[in-house]
């Protein structure tokens, strides 16, 4: 345990941390907030999370620009594996651990070992935050709303009333869904999501819907260097900057937009909408290229990899070293994974309709279902070998 009373608290101005600060100064802590900004709030979000701590009392508030960081720490790796988590879910909540970074290099900045997080007992944030945190050092970890649970069952109705009774409004979205937004996209839960429901009108985030997309069709070309995205239309771009803008131009067709239902790290099903439309197109484009490179051994091995690693991601092992051999595989992988490839969508999904590389696995003299160099007994040659023991079964065992 700490002798200070100093607590960092990883901060975003929603109903959970909002509802941490009060609860902590009660309790006898000086409360300093640190909001990460990982991208996904425009400059008024960020100066009402500015003024939301200040309206709280916190003894500090710093904001961290994490950008760089979620691009260089999650979002290379997590193209270069190309799968979601259940082939579905693209990780949107991994800049939890970026976040953790910001908070205990604050806490190290004020000499303290308290960190405070608003993250439920119910859920997969706690498992990521406070396994990243054990992994990086000896903190004492505070959680307010799972201690609350331990007393309520409709926790976030006791949050909003609490901070209600002490003056503290609560935004009206923030009354019926959870919503988490950041550079890698947006996540919504509660209200009839939660309940198996069809979204309602207000379950909206950045992705336009169809009556709205815009009726000429958008292309993109997106350049390549080793897997990862360093050109946007020719223009040599920062990647937290090009994921920006693609999030931009993607999410008025809509593209990205799931309904996603899906086996959480404590064992409950957990059901969100996710909005990822940057991310999306980056797959799209990435995995087109990967599939014109690579050797059909590569394209074949590498999933199971993937998926490996985005297992470890989503339940909390950031930190595990299996992780970083993963990654060391994923990387050797890419040193072909150069040049552009062009995005088309009119609106839902997205295309890969052209790609330009040096190495794409072309045969000289033959082209698929089109042209060959090779001769008929050639062919009967290889399909008897290749087939040889299927062949040889139905043979042996064919009845009559």
């Amino acid at each position: 345990m700490t002798n200070s009373r100093d607590i960092v608290l990883a901060f975003s101005g929603g109903l959970d941390t909002s509802f941490c600060v009060p609860y902590l100064k009660e309790r006898g802590w000086n409360v300093h907030t640190v909001f990460a900004d990982t991208g996904g709030v425009d400059a008024e979000e960020r100066a009402f999370i500015e003024q939301r701590a200040a309206e709280l009392g916190v003894a500090s508030h710093v904001t961290v620009d994490g950008g760089p960081a979620i691009w260089d720490g999650f979002v290379k790796p997590f193209v270069w594996a190309g799968e979601g988590y259940q082939s579905q879910y693209p990780l949107l909540v991994s800049d939890r651990y970026l976040i953790v970074d910001a908070a205990l290099k604050r806490c190290d900045e004020l000499g303290t070992k308290a960190i405070a997080h608003g993250c439920t007992g119910m859920g997969n944030d706690q498992v990521r935050f406070d396994l990243a945190v054990k992994a990086l050092g000896d903190y004492e970890i505070v959680a307010p709303i799972r201690e609350i649970q331990k007393e309520h069952t409709e926790v976030r109705a006791y949050e909003q009333k609490y901070l209600e009774d002490r003056g503290f409004g609560v935004r009206a979205k923030q009354k019926a869904y959870t919503i988490n937004e950041n550079l890698l996209g947006l996540t919504m839960s509660g209200g009839e999501i939660d309940r198996w429901q069809a979204p309602g009108e207000g379950a909206v985030g950045w992705c336009k819907p169809r009556a709205e997309w815009p009726a000429q069709a958008l292309r993109v070309k997106i350049g390549f260097v080793n897997g990862e995205a360093v050109t946007l239309d020719g223009e040599k771009i920062e990647g937290h900057r090009m994921l920006a803008r693609l999030n931009g131009l993607f999410a008025q067709y809509g593209v990205g937009r799931g309904l996603y239902t899906g086996d959480t790290t404590i064992g409950l099903k957990g059901r969100i909408i996710f909005e990822a439309p940057g991310l999306t197109a980056l797959l799209a484009a990435h995995r087109a290229l990967e599939e014109a490179v690579l050797s059909k051994q590569q394209n074949r091995f590498k999933p199971d990899v993937a998926r490996k690693w985005v297992e470890l991601v989503y339940e909390g092992f950031f930190h595990d070293p299996l992780k970083t051999d993963l990654e060391a595989f994923l990387q050797s992988s890419q040193s072909t994974v150069n040049g552009e490839v062009t995005l088309e969508t009119n609106g839902g999904s997205v295309t890969a309709v052209a790609i330009e590389s040096a190495h794409i696995l072309n045969a000289k003299g033959a082209t698929y279902a089109q042209a060959a160099d090779w001769g008929v007994a050639e062919a009967e040659g290889f399909i008897k070998l290749f087939g040889m023991s299927s062949t040889l079964w139905a043979e042996v065992n064919r009845k009559g």
